[in-house]
């Protein structure tokens, strides 16, 4: 179920997080770590609240 958020499915995203970022990660500088983990954040979060299949030119219908 791609809709369901579990432990697996957010390693699964870290792990495909882009590379800068996970080795940013471990560097001793905070500000580039801070960098990074806004970068996996965002791509975590990206990947479990985008809308599924929706093309971008494509309007959302009001709810």
């Amino acid at each position: 179920m791609a809709g369901v958020i579990t432990a697996e499915r957010i390693a699964d995203l870290i792990e495909q997080a882009p590379g800068w970022a996970l080795v940013a990660l471990t560097v001793p500088q905070e500000r580039l770590r801070a960098d990074a983990r806004r970068e996996v954040a965002e791509h975590v979060y990206s990947a479990l609240y985008r809308p599924m299949d929706v093309e971008a030119g494509q309007l959302r219908l009001p709810l």
